[in-house]
């Protein structure tokens, strides 16, 4: 009887300990991160997407879609990332921004362009973006801050369309948290390096972003949607210490200097 007692004291104390450690877990997220990414991350691009370009001008033009085009393929080929899983829209907009939304859908302005110095400091911001997107960073800000409930009702045609294009307009102009930044700045000088683009183009871009601050920052949306430039344009220059860097263009200067001046 007293065998059977403490077996049963033992069987009793297993299960409450295997319980507490199992309730730590954060199953939920961890199956609705899996679920968004591999099921609905390709119809909640498509929702969002659509949501945004519908009062925005989108920029067709052959010549200019063909030199970006240079450049991303670029950088997928340079990392092993296939080339279609990168979607990019250029949009006709003075501000100086680029952004990510699920799917691989990536917003570049052509602000973004006029005020890159060269194409290397626009591969910057490109590579720092793609990093967002291969990082997932959209789907775990938005699981974050929605809820995963939300998220499905959106592709399912539930959700308001006012919603969605406030929830569009939050990921086109607030920030990750400062880790996730962190994470892609990294990965976006590992890009570069690998695709033979100079990091220190990417740093001194945010330098000058930084130096715009206090004049027109109304212009520089990335600016707001990613702070502390100087901090991070310091440990962008840190990182790349010490690594073999060879700086090929992909582009001409001529073919960058032409499409800026389509844009203007």
């Amino acid at each position: 009887m007293k065998k059977i007692f403490i077996q049963s004291t033992l069987s009793i104390a297993l299960f409450l300990g295997m319980w507490l450690l199992l309730k730590q877990i954060n199953w939920v997220s961890i199956f609705n991160t899996q679920e968004i990414s591999d099921k609905t991350e390709e119809k909640l691009g498509e929702v969002f997407w659509n949501a945004f370009k519908v009062n925005e001008k989108e920029n067709n033009d052959p010549f200019i879609i063909s030199t970006v085009d240079s450049i991303v393929t670029k950088i997928c080929l340079a990392n092993k990332i296939e080339r279609d899983q990168i979607k990019f829209h250029i949009l006709d907009k003075d501000e100086v921004n680029a952004f990510a939304l699920p799917n691989g859908h990536l917003v570049i302005y052509s602000g973004l362009i006029l005020n890159s110095d060269n194409q290397e400091q626009f591969s910057g911001v490109i590579c720092h973006e793609i990093a967002h997107i291969r990082l997932k960073h959209v789907i775990k800000k938005l699981i974050k801050e929605l809820g995963f409930s939300v998220i499905i009702s959106m592709t399912t045609g539930s959700y308001g369309s006012e919603a969605i294009k406030s929830t569009v307009k939050k990921l086109s102009s607030s920030a990750f948290d400062r880790s996730l930044e962190k994470e892609a700045d990294i990965m976006a000088v590992d890009y570069l390096i690998n695709a033979k683009i100079n990091p220190l183009y990417f740093s001194n871009f945010l330098s000058k972003l930084s130096d715009k601050e206090n004049d027109i920052s109304k212009y520089f949306s990335w600016i707001n949607t990613h702070p502390d430039s100087k901090e991070r344009a310091k440990y962008i220059i840190e990182y790349s210490r010490g690594r073999k860097v060879i700086n090929a263009e992909t582009v001409t200067k001529e073919t960058w200097a032409e499409i800026k001046n389509k844009l203007k």
